[in-house]
């Protein structure tokens, strides 16, 4: 893959997480974790969708310095 498109993902994978992080601190959150004991959904899926193209991200650019 092109390092441009690597780096983007895991730019976008960074921006997920932050905005992962701040829905699980929202007050809809709170709600949902009064009642069921976890986050929202939309917070769960930010934080694991970014931790995912944070992973593919740096994985693809460490394999290209690799060779």
């Amino acid at each position: 893959m092109n390092k441009a498109v690597l780096l983007a993902i895991l730019v976008g994978g960074i921006v997920l997480v932050i905005y992962g992080v701040s829905a699980s601190e929202s007050f809809s959150s709170d709600i949902s974790r009064f009642f069921t004991g976890s986050p929202t959904d939309k917070a769960i899926w930010m934080l694991v969708g970014g931790i995912v193209a944070i992973i593919i991200g740096l994985a693809g650019l460490l394999r290209g310095q690799a060779k």
